[in-house]
């Protein structure tokens, strides 16, 4: 039996359960995925309790996607290598009394932007989310612009990216001229910049599905750009979490189009 949780603080308003829940039950496994509230200071003991019990996974979403990282001193952690590099990890699987860690946000970037125009991309915030884009793009984007509101961010950052050009500006920079926006920040931080847009922004990604939409997400619509939201990310890495946590296969085309009318169907 499939015994998953997604976990991070606060938690109450994710809909992994729901989308976990139902692809499991299209599949006809029995499993069982709950949130959990859990905070980094609370995770060293977690994760051991966890090794010892009948898990076969989690979900991490913020602020666990980096804190994981600061456990693998003390815990048996296989990270995969990329996410190493992107020090940002949303998928943990357990294997024995191994856990092996790995980033389906950035698999899921790499299929939602396969088709958009991304010579020039602008990303808004430097957190863990934001370091899966980097991951997902370096080298198909020619410029990736980060906007932070902490510019200790940036030393991170520039370890990662091994073939695109990687510069960072504050919070006011002008989106104007990129084919690719992506705000990764958490709720209320963009609205300033949502303020003043005031011109089409090609693409426009906002990670965030509560609160739905965001000012910044609203604004862009209508200005008419073309937008992808939290929900569309939500999805689609859970997609790569679904068969690693089930071990199926499975026809993801299908699959997606059930999940995004279950999460959809819950922002209304």
């Amino acid at each position: 039996m499939i015994k998953a949780a997604v976990l991070g603080s606060p938690i109450t308003h994710s809909l992994s359960p729901a989308l976990h829940k139902r692809a499991y039950e299209l599949l006809g496994l029995p499993a069982s995925y709950s949130s959990i509230e859990l905070t980094p200071d609370r995770s060293l003991d977690f994760f051991t309790r966890a090794l010892k019990e009948d898990w076969t996974g989690f979900s991490l979403t913020m602020p666990l996607k980096e804190t994981i990282f600061d456990l693998a001193g003390s815990l048996d952690f296989e990270i995969e290598p990329i996410a190493t590099r992107m020090r940002s990890a949303n998928t943990i699987l357990k294997v024995g009394e191994v856990f092996r860690a790995s980033s389906t946000d950035r698999t899921g970037f790499i299929r939602l932007l396969e088709r958009v125009k991304k010579d020039r991309v602008a990303v808004i915030g430097g957190g863990g989310t934001a370091r899966a884009v980097l991951g997902a793009l370096d080298g198909v984007a020619r410029n990736i612009d980060f906007l932070l509101r902490n510019s200790a961010r940036s030393e991170a950052l520039s370890t990662i990216a091994s073939s695109s050009s990687v510069n960072f500006y504050s919070l006011d920079h002008s989106l104007e001229g990129y084919d690719l926006v992506i705000s990764t920040v958490p709720a209320g931080a963009s609205d300033l910049i949502a303020d003043s847009l005031n011109f089409n922004v090609p693409t426009l990604f906002e990670v965030l599905y509560n609160p739905y939409p965001t000012k910044l997400l609203a604004k862009a619509i209508s200005l008419e750009s073309t937008v992808f939201d939290g929900i569309d990310l939500l999805v689609e890495q859970a997609l790569d979490q679904i068969a690693l946590f089930s071990g199926a296969a499975f026809e993801y085309s299908g699959m997606r189009q059930e999940l995004l009318a279950v999460g959809r169907a819950h922002l209304k």
